[in-house]
């Protein structure tokens, strides 16, 4: 068992999102959160989960010269890919507005990268899971910006939440993937680098 092998490591997750810290604590993880902050840029050059990949990488940049032996850095970002274009997180109520309206009847790509770091090695792999929205009216889109305010996810929307569930007709691969953190990717992961 992983919780077994995890006595002697300490985890930190560098995510202030609580949609990852419940995913751990579901696992039943002991885990510390401490953030820095970074500018989520890459190189125009990147596509598809060559950007979250770089992403989550970067992320663990700030950490690396404080890392201790047997301390275990996590870190993530989660893109939207449609339609030959990266879909990060909304600028406002309109820019919400557009890609929910732009997914409507269509499917997109939801890709999540996870950097796993120690002191003497990392890992790092990813997950893409493709969702597709049946047809949205301007007034389920209104509803749901109004109430629920996505503005802090990727894509505009949290397929946890009440858009999920009235609009989301079908998803290929896994669902926490979309929500934020592809749990078995991970928990296979972290077994094989402790155990290696």
């Amino acid at each position: 068992m992983l919780l077994d092998k995890l006595k002697d490591y300490t985890l930190i997750l560098a995510s202030s999102s609580p949609r990852r810290q419940q995913f751990l604590r579901e696992l039943r993880l002991d885990f510390q959160v401490r953030i820095k902050e970074i500018e989520e840029h890459y190189p125009p050059e990147l596509c598809r989960e060559e950007i979250p990949l770089y992403i989550a990488r970067s992320k663990a940049v700030p950490f690396l010269k404080e890392l201790r032996n047997k301390e275990v850095l996590i870190t993530a970002d989660t893109l939207i890919w449609f339609e030959g274009e990266a879909i990060g997180k909304p600028r406002d109520y309109a820019d919400a507005l557009a890609t929910l309206t732009a997914f409507s009847g269509k499917t997109h790509e939801v890709i999540t990268a996870v950097c796993l770091t120690m002191k003497d090695k990392q890992k790092i792999f990813c997950d893409t899971t493709e969702v597709t929205f049946a047809p949205l009216t301007s007034e389920m889109i209104n509803y749901y910006l109004t109430n629920y305010h996505p503005f802090d996810k990727a894509g505009s929307y949290g397929i946890q939440e009440w858009i999920g569930a009235v609009g989301i007709t079908q998803i290929k691969g896994s669902y926490n993937n979309v929500v934020g953190f592809p749990t078995y990717l991970f928990y296979r992961e972290l077994m094989d680098m402790i155990e290696n």
